[in-house]
């Protein structure tokens, strides 16, 4: 019996890849020893944090780094840190922004359930652009113009959902933002791999840049990156870490928090209840140096043989397996497509059944209304696949 199991939950097998409702990546040796040493060890946690500082600036090209709880929570600390700087008296005011510039322009298209993330600091969101293009009501998308003109005394920011579809380019963005002295934020939380990518977005100036640990790092699920500009990361640091400490004996290291540039310490800041343990430092830091060295990622060829395995295996039944490469990772997928009135099943019924078997599928649902599963090799091996193929042919025989 598995540890999941003597806890009363079950162990899945996830082909919806690296999903956070789903436990994310599997962390490889290497992640799970360092984590696992660093438990038998106490640390300053402000000392850690720079030395992760150091290790992500060589690692990325950035200025200064932070190990977060999550790319969530680093949107949320990147946007307090713009509102608030060094000053311990707005820190301690967040997120009441009262009186304060407190607006962050956004492009309507790129509004998601995760900018939550950047209004919890305090900050009011301000759409620019509309929706014409995926709301069928014309061909646009949003300007660079349409950024410019939303800017005013109030503008304290710009943020940026990156993804492979995203107009206008970031480089155009942060050149818009950088000539009236604005920071850009942005959230690439899924946006590796490629590795280079760390670098890229650096590259495009961007101030403050949010990565997924949990992902294609294969770090601890709850971890995420957050590079940006020294003076970004040392209002971060104030403001996520426990800072229960006398002004006259805290030494933090100058190259990660200047105290001269402090008149004090502000109380436990907004990102207090983001807490990152030492083992998640540990972990997502050694998964990062793998990552970027190439010695740990995705293994597309191994990962396009258990797919072409799971085809062979569901030979007969009626459902027509096509395997694809993602067009801009290069990672194989499958989408496999049912034929629901033959197998007695929607595509959503397939997918419930499998979740609730022993041991529980979980696929992809982005494409269940048309009767399609979508099946990541992200997380397959040999015996997985091997379960996988034999559950898949339970339920998708036709009934008698």
């Amino acid at each position: 019996m598995g540890i999941y199991e003597r806890l009363g939950a079950r162990a899945i097998i996830n082909v919806a890849g690296a999903s956070t409702r789903i436990g994310g990546a599997l962390m490889p040796p290497e992640v799970v020893e360092a984590m696992s040493e660093a438990a038998l060890q106490s640390v300053s946690m402000t000392e850690l944090q720079a030395a992760a500082s150091r290790t992500i600036s060589e690692l990325t090209g950035s200025e200064a780094g932070y190990v977060t709880s999550s790319a969530s929570s680093a949107l949320t600390l990147a946007t307090a840190a713009i509102l608030a700087g060094l000053n311990p008296a707005k820190i301690d005011r967040l997120p009441d922004t009262t009186g304060m510039p407190n607006e962050v322009i956004i492009s309507k298209e790129q509004r998601t359930g995760y900018d939550h993330s950047i209004r919890l600091a305090g900050a009011r969101l301000v759409e620019v652009g509309m929706n014409e293009a995926a709301a069928g009501g014309g061909i646009r998308r949003t300007e660079i113009w349409e950024y410019e003109s939303a800017i005013t005394s109030q503008t304290i920011a710009i943020a940026y959902i990156a993804d492979r579809n995203a107009t206008p380019l970031l480089k155009d963005v942060v050149d818009v933002a950088h000539r009236h002295c604005l920071p850009v934020i942005v959230d690439a939380a899924g946006e590796l791999p490629p590795a280079s990518n760390l670098r890229a977005f650096v590259d495009t100036g961007a101030d403050l840049i949010a990565f997924s640990g949990g992902k294609a790092i294969l770090g601890p699920q709850s971890t995420g990156l957050l590079l940006g500009s020294k003076a970004h990361i040392a209002s971060v640091a104030l403001q996520h870490l426990d800072q229960d400490e006398r002004f006259d004996v805290w030494e933090p290291p100058e190259d990660f928090i200047d105290k001269s540039e402090l008149v004090g310490l502000p109380r436990h800041g907004i990102g207090r209840g983001f807490k990152v343990a030492k083992e998640e430092v540990a972990g997502v830091l050694t998964a990062l140096r793998l990552f970027v060295e190439g010695k740990i990622g995705a293994d597309f060829s191994g990962q396009r043989g258990h797919l072409e395995y799971l085809a062979d295996g569901l030979s007969g039944l009626p459902a027509e397996p096509r395997i694809f490469e993602d067009p801009v990772t290069g990672a194989p997928v499958m989408h496999l497509v049912l034929d629901a009135r033959a197998i007695g099943m929607s595509g959503v019924e397939v997918c419930r059944e499998l979740r609730r078997g022993d041991p529980g599928i979980f696929p992809g649902e982005g494409k269940l209304d048309e009767d399609t599963l979508i099946v990541s090799a992200f997380t397959l091996d040999q015996s997985r696949t091997e379960q996988l193929t034999r559950r898949l042919r339970e339920v998708l025989r036709t009934p008698s």
